[in-house]
C-alpha cells in the first residue's frame, strides 16, 4: 500500500492542508504501508522557494516524515510532454487560445470544476496550435478510444463503495480539459497528478473531498493510458466557524503563525480532530 500527500508551493500551509497530510499518514499505518510526500510546483507563476522550504518544515514540525527522494513535478517536464505527444498522435488533442472570459461569454453552462468548455476551438488541428495555446483532451474522442470506463473504489465517509464514471455526466459537468495550460505551457493538474500516481506506483490516493468529481476525469486519461486505477478516500474538509473551506487563495491562517503564538505540534492535532 502507498499513498502521498502532495502540496503545491504557492502559499503556507494551513490547518487545511495539516488535517490532510494527518490523514493520509493515518490511513498508510492502518495500512501498514507507506506515505510519500510529493511536491506539486509545476504552476509557474504562482510557485515560490519560501513557500517550498516552508512544506518540509512545517511538516516535520507536526512530527511527520517521509521516504527520500522526494518526488518534484517540476523534474517531470518531458515525461508530460511525452504523454501530451502520445494523446495528440491519437487525435485526442487540441490547440485552444480561448481566455476564461472567452469561455464566459460563448455561453459556457456551470460544472464540477467551474464553467464546462463549450467547444470553440475544438475543430482546430495540432498542426494550427500557437505558441502560448492552451492543449484541451477532446472529451467525446477520449471516451470512443477508451470504451467502457473501469470503476473504482472509494473509501471516503461522503461517497464509500464502488463508483464507474458516466460518459454523459462527464460530457455535460466536465467538458474539455486543459491538460497544457494557455500562456506557460505548464501541465495540467489533470495530466500531472494521475501520470505522477502512476509513476509512483500509488495504490491508494488520499485527498480532500473538493477533488471528488476530478476522478472521474483521472480514470479517462489512466484508462487511456493504461495506468493502473487506483483506490481512492476523499476526506471531509475543514472549515472555519462561518463554514467556509480553509485555503491558500482565501488566505487561512498559516500553521506557522499558530506556531509563532506558541502553540505545540499537539495543540495542532487537537485542532483539526487528531
Amino acid at each position: 500500500m502507498r499513498t502521498r500527500f502532495a502540496p503545491s508551493p504557492t502559499g503556507y500551509l494551513h490547518l487545511g492542508h495539516a488535517y490532510s497530510a494527518l490523514t493520509v499518514g493515518q490511513i498508510a499505518a492502518e495500512f501498514c504501508g507507506s506515505a510519500l510526500l510529493r511536491i506539486e510546483d509545476t504552476d509557474s507563476t504562482r510557485c515560490r522557494p519560501e513557500y517550498d522550504a516552508a512544506i518540509f518544515e512545517d511538516l516535520r514540525w507536526l512530527g511527520l516524515d517521509w521516504p527520500e527522494p522526494v518526488w518534484r513535478q517540476s523534474d517531470h517536464s518531458s515525461d508530460y510532454d511525452a504523454t501530451l505527444t502520445t494523446l495528440a498522435a491519437r487525435g485526442l488533442l487540441y490547440p485552444c487560445s480561448c481566455s476564461r472570459r472567452d469561455v464566459a461569454e460563448a455561453g459556457a453552462t456551470p460544472g464540477w470544476d467551474g464553467l464546462v468548455y463549450p467547444g470553440t476551438c475544438r475543430s482546430r488541428p495540432m498542426k494550427d496550435a500557437r505558441p502560448g495555446d492552451a492543449l484541451r483532451l477532446n472529451l467525446a474522442r477520449a471516451l470512443e478510444a477508451t470504451g467502457p470506463l473501469p470503476a473504482f473504489t472509494e473509501t471516503g465517509p461522503q461517497h464509500a463503495g464502488t463508483h464507474q464514471p458516466d460518459p454523459e455526466a462527464l460530457l455535460a459537468k466536465i467538458g474539455d480539459p486543459v491538460l497544457r495550460r494557455k500562456g506557460t505551457g505548464d501541465p495540467a493538474y489533470h495530466l500531472a497528478c494521475p501520470q505522477d500516481d502512476a509513476a509512483q506506483g500509488i495504490t491508494h490516493v488520499v485527498r480532500g473531498a473538493d477533488l471528488w468529481h476530478a476522478t472521474f476525469l483521472h480514470v479517462v486519461l489512466q484508462t487511456l493510458m493504461g495506468w493502473p486505477v487506483p483506490t481512492y478516500h476523499h476526506h471531509d474538509l475543514i472549515r472555519d466557524e462561518s463554514g467556509t473551506r480553509l485555503a491558500k487563495i482565501a488566505h487561512s491562517r498559516a500553521i506557522r503563525a499558530f506556531r509563532d503564538d506558541g502553540m505545540s505540534p499537539a495543540d495542532i492535532r487537537r485542532m483539526v480532530g487528531f
